[in-house]
């Protein structure tokens, strides 16, 4: 298969999704829209990815994300896998009618997660993941819910039988990724004192490598599901 990843930010990198598709033997093509790089045309690719960004183009949309729009309401009306991540995630939640605001929490670090009843993922019953957030969506209408955390009750949803799939966690994480993350991006911002509780420091992130290796795992699991709805 050959797959379209869309970049939204310098620091919001694909990570461990190329080196996934490699290691399955599938072509990608990334296309940097914040650098001014065309999007691409519909039809050119066996599945989509929409990667994470800026929060704030969720609310001040750049220029060039008409286009992209446009693009992603073509595949999400067609048959192919379209996956979104993080801001990529918020989209497609808006073009699917669900409700995206800013939630009670900020979540930045490692949270755990809890798998709905009902979530056709296959993923562990609870399994801690990387975040990177301040807003949420609801459920999309016919959508099955992933599950969620503490601080954010859906944290994922799958809609048309699994071939379309929103993530607010980040199961795609390296230490690398989010050490770049951590020193080029600006962290979501609480309301108040109190609403900070979901927000762990730099060293907090960092302390422990292996939580990186235990999504490669998780990432696995969730990819290969979601390219099999094809």
């Amino acid at each position: 298969m050959h797959i379209h990843l869309l970049q939204h930010g310098p620091d919001h990198v694909p990570a461990r999704l190329t080196d996934w598709l490699e290691s399955m033997g599938h072509s990608y093509t990334v296309f940097h829209l914040y650098a001014g790089e065309l999007t691409p045309r519909f039809g050119e690719c066996d599945a989509l990815i929409v990667l994470d960004g800026p929060e704030l183009m969720f609310k001040e949309p750049p220029t060039w994300y008409k286009t992209e729009r446009k693009l992603i309401h073509r595949y999400l009306d067609g048959q192919k896998p379209v996956l979104g991540i993080g801001l990529g995630a918020l989209w497609i939640a808006d073009m699917l009618d669900a409700v995206v605001a800013p939630g009670t929490y900020p979540e930045i670090g490692w949270h755990d997660v809890t798998l709905a009843p009902e979530s056709t993922f296959d993923l562990p019953e609870q399994f801690e993941a990387f975040m990177w957030h301040r807003y949420v969506f609801s459920l999309p209408e016919s959508a099955l819910p992933l599950g969620g955390s503490v601080a954010a009750p859906l944290q994922g949803f799958s809609w048309d039988a699994g071939r379309v799939v929103g993530l607010l966690c980040h199961l795609e994480a390296t230490a690398a990724s989010v050490s770049t993350l951590l020193s080029t991006s600006t962290r979501p911002q609480p309301k108040s004192a109190a609403a900070g509780r979901f927000m762990q420091s730099d060293e907090q992130i960092l302390e422990d490598a292996t939580r990186f290796h235990k999504l490669a795992p998780l990432l696995d699991r969730m990819m290969t599901q979601w390219l099999k709805t094809t």
